[in-house]
């Protein structure tokens, strides 16, 4: 039976939340490995940039937590590696000589959150579970975003055609109209179009079109 994606999207999320740590200070980096876990998440600590670059990232809700001042590699030259290669995990910066111009720089670059140490544990783990929302979110909405384009992609060149314009407006026998073929044969690859993409009504439809970017684009068979 097919997903119901007029619904809200699926929950991406189906292994442990991580939390990956980047700290040079070996104190640090242990003591936030062993507070993430105490609440269950799981942990991948490193002491450097380049340790978490070559460590094989999986496809599961995450975030980093990692300290600006890093040998080597810096954390805001991670964030731009990252960006880069395409993943687009929460940052959540740390340091110990924070100031303002940092701190914007860090949120101007994307970062989802900027903590000066000494920072309380609490507010630590906030930081966190809201990081880990988001990224479960945005994990949720492109696994969302796949099937239903994969259900688009499935259509013949002429049902994707009828299916832009008949959530354009256009009705039956405007479509038949416009591209040349009989009402009938629009009907026809209307009701195909419905199947595929798993849909009973219109308005899901068009829902489904604005989604995927396609309502009103032309497409010539």
């Amino acid at each position: 039976m097919s997903t119901d994606l007029r619904s809200a999207p699926p929950d991406s999320a189906k292994e442990q939340p991580t939390v990956f740590v980047i700290d040079d200070d070996p104190l640090t980096l242990g003591a936030l490995s062993s507070l993430f876990r105490s609440v269950g998440l799981g942990v991948k600590a490193f002491a450097s940039a380049t340790e978490l670059l070559e460590y094989p990232l999986p496809a599961v809700t995450s975030c980093l937590v990692s300290d600006i001042r890093l040998p080597r590699l810096s954390g805001f030259d991670l964030q731009a590696e990252l960006g880069r290669l395409g993943n687009n995990m929460p940052i959540i910066f740390i340091t110990g000589h924070g100031d303002i111009a940092m701190s914007v720089k860090a949120m101007k670059a994307g970062a989802f959150d900027f903590l000066t140490k000494p920072i309380r544990d609490q507010d630590m783990l906030d930081a966190v579970a809201r990081a880990l929302e988001r990224d479960q979110k945005r994990r949720s909405e492109e696994t969302y975003r796949s099937e239903l384009r994969g259900r688009f992609e499935s259509l013949t060149r002429r049902e994707r055609q009828i299916m832009t314009m008949v959530t354009a407006g256009l009705l039956n026998k405007q479509v038949a109209k416009e591209i040349g073929i009989s009402e009938v044969t629009v009907k026809m690859h209307r009701s195909h179009v419905m199947q595929k993409m798993g849909t009973k009504s219109l308005a899901d439809l068009v829902f489904f079109a604005e989604r995927l970017g396609i309502r009103g684009r032309e497409i010539r068979g």
